[in-house]
């Protein structure tokens, strides 16, 4: 008869909550994706912190060589709080790993967050919060968390990004012959990677390709297989002819401009100061599927808080203030949702748009600054972009995700990472 002592009985049962995706600590649960976990952090962002223009727009994903990650965040209160930080390696399907901390960082796995300032005279006091994220050893998917006074328990935020050493490299083919009638409202990627040299056992069983669009985890192919292998010249073809395996073209974003308290901007319809914080109105929207594609420029979902009255301290001088959408429709069988970067394009009851006598609205307290936006129908719609429509002319940022599953270390190793524009202007 086979016993087991209590130890490796505890040990099992730490090695299983390693394994799935989210762990229960509590009242909060761990969620390996981007999430917040209270209501007043606010204005989330991870990015390459370099010296250029709109680097708070560019994917949380950095080379082995130049790791330059900085996580920014509002807490909406006045006095600071005692955050850590932690990092939790992940497989490609974003469940945590086996490896123990000292298999992917070079110091101990847990880090005060002592970079903050106080906001300055705005209507609603918050401390902003910056941290470098460390170094790592090994290229692959990461979870940063954030919890407070060492208690890991006590969450408050959980940011995904990626780190890779491109070992290998990527060619386009831009022939879409085979889509058929999709060529009017679908975008496919047919790309070849070439591993060439490297040293890759069983390509198809171990490769695991993952593509994105504008940065949205929510409608990601993941675990994307090849249409060919040619192991004896080291490239994996991949053509994707079938719907299952392309994107939606969507429509381009929305936006609205209110970085200005003096002189709102674009899209912005009235903005009330008669009490604090203020009110603002946007342009009243209207359905755009099954209209003619207008082309403009956007951000692909993304959003810049900034101060254009305050240009010295933007980070700390925008105000925050309630912002009211409205779409004119008809209502739709499934939930209407306000989507974009702002809130990691997640589908909430925060951003559910609530519909009476025609008219869907939503009120949202948002940071001072440039936004992009959609809406986003759910099931039973069977196609999430109802409102907003399907257009291949749309212009879409495309990321593709190579994983590797190495025999050691024991995870899949993020080998390359590859950005294609699609309908660049």
């Amino acid at each position: 008869v086979m016993t087991v002592t209590r130890t490796s009985l505890k040990f099992r049962i730490i090695f299983l909550l390693l394994l799935i995706p989210s762990i229960v600590f509590g009242q909060k649960t761990l969620v390996l994706q981007d999430k917040t976990y209270e209501p007043q952090i606010r204005s989330v962002q991870c990015y390459p912190n370099q010296a250029s223009e709109g680097n708070q727009l560019l994917p949380a994903v950095a080379r082995m060589d130049i790791q330059n990650l900085m996580l920014e965040f509002d807490d909406l209160q006045e006095q600071r709080s005692n955050y850590y930080a932690r990092l939790i390696h992940c497989n490609a399907d974003w469940s945590a790993s086996t490896l123990m901390d000292l298999d992917f960082l070079h110091d101990y796995n847990e880090t005060t967050i002592n970079d903050y300032s106080f906001s300055i005279n705005t209507h609603i006091p918050y401390v902003h919060y910056r941290f470098p994220i460390p170094a790592v050893k090994i290229p692959g998917n990461y979870v940063l968390m954030i919890y407070r006074d060492g208690n890991r328990k006590d969450l408050v935020l959980t940011r995904r990004f990626m780190i890779f050493d491109g070992r290998i490299s990527l060619s386009t083919d831009d022939n879409l012959a085979g889509l058929g009638n999709l060529r009017s409202t679908n975008q496919a990627l047919n790309f070849k990677l070439d591993y060439g040299a490297t040293e890759i056992i069983n390509p198809m069983g171990n490769i695991h390709v993952t593509i994105r669009q504008n940065q949205r985890w929510d409608n990601a192919k993941e675990d994307v297989k090849p249409s060919f292998v040619r192991e004896d010249v080291g490239q994996l073809d991949y053509r994707f002819f079938d719907m299952d395996k392309t994107f939606q073209g969507g429509n381009e974003f929305r936006f609205v401009d209110f970085r200005s308290m003096n002189y709102p901007g674009m899209n912005t319809y009235r903005l009330d100061k008669s009490h604090k914080p203020y009110e603002l109105s946007v342009n009243m929207d209207y359905p755009r599927s099954g209209q003619a594609y207008s082309q403009y420029p956007d951000m692909n979902g993304g959003f810049v808080p900034d101060n254009t009255d305050y240009p010295q301290e933007p980070w700390i001088s925008a105000q925050y203030l309630y912002v009211t959408f409205g779409l004119k429709s008809t209502p739709y069988k499934g939930d209407v949702h306000l989507i974009g970067a702002y809130n990691g394009f997640a589908r909430t009851d925060e951003n559910k748009m609530q519909w009476e006598n025609g008219l869907y609205t939503k009120r949202i307290l948002l940071k001072q600054g440039f936004y992009n936006y959609a809406y986003w129908t759910s099931p039973p719609e069977a196609d999430g972009n109802q409102v907003e429509g399907n257009y291949f002319q749309t212009e879409n940022l495309y990321e593709v995700l190579v994983y590797y599953r190495a025999f050691q270390p024991n995870a899949d190793l993020l080998i390359g990472y590859f950005v294609i524009p699609v309908n660049p202007r």
